[in-house]
């Protein structure tokens, strides 16, 4: 079984790599984005969580976005089921008129979670109102489907996994954005929980869609 999960590591690795050279720099932009959070236990039931996270485009030479997220997770109904209320406060950069602006998105989270062959599944559904100072205001359907095989590879106990995301803008029920991620999570410490990963996300504009092609890091204290 170790074995096999190195196989499936490294090819996991290769399989990035060949994205990385297919489309870094010819189908599209090549960003990196930066997380750290932190999640307080508050009661048996009860946890607030706050994370921030910085983008930079261009061949992730430029800095373009940015957020502050805080929110509270209910987990006693079940264990299959994580329920969130967030806030998030966004500044994105407008190229064309070198212009920061603003958007406040609340969101609520429904989370449901569950086991299969020994790989961790869970389902994260998002309904967020979209408040932003540039453009209309809507409502938009979020769905991340998430894989976590069930090896520990390495000394640094490395969990691979694999996830898609799906963006619906409920105005026009029009499908807006869609991520898959690959990579890895550990703990670092009992403390300290760490995430890197691969993301090629693909957004409509118009009639036509976008493709960026995301390296990711992603801290997160537990208190």
């Amino acid at each position: 079984m170790r074995s096999n999960g190195r196989r499936v590591f490294w090819a996991a690795g290769l399989t990035v790599v060949l994205c990385f050279s297919a489309f870094g720099f010819n189908d599209g932009d090549f960003q990196y984005w930066t997380s750290a959070g932190a999640s307080v236990k508050i009661s048996k039931n009860w946890k607030a969580e706050f994370n921030e996270e910085f983008r930079f485009g261009n061949r992730a030479g430029n800095l373009y976005h940015h957020f502050s997220d805080l929110g509270f997770v209910y987990s006693g109904l079940a264990d299959w089921i994580d329920i969130g209320l967030n806030y998030r406060q966004i500044f994105e950069k407008d190229d064309s008129t070198d212009r920061w602006y603003r958007e406040n998105r609340p969101h609520a989270n429904v989370t449901f979670k569950w086991k299969m062959w020994d790989l961790a599944l869970s389902d994260r559904n998002l309904f967020e109102y979209r408040d932003r100072e540039n453009g209309k205001r809507l409502w938009r359907y979020k769905n991340k489907f998430t894989v976590k095989l069930p090896w520990k590879l390495t000394a640094w106990q490395l969990q691979p996994y694999v996830a898609d995301e799906v963006f619906i803008n409920l105005d026009d029920t029009h499908f807006g954005c869609n991520r898959i991620y690959a990579g890895v999570s550990t703990s670092i410490t009992s403390n300290l929980d760490a995430n890197i990963f691969y993301m090629r996300q693909s957004s409509r504009k118009a009639s036509d869609y976008t493709d960026y092609n995301v390296f990711g890091t992603y801290f997160k204290f537990k208190f």
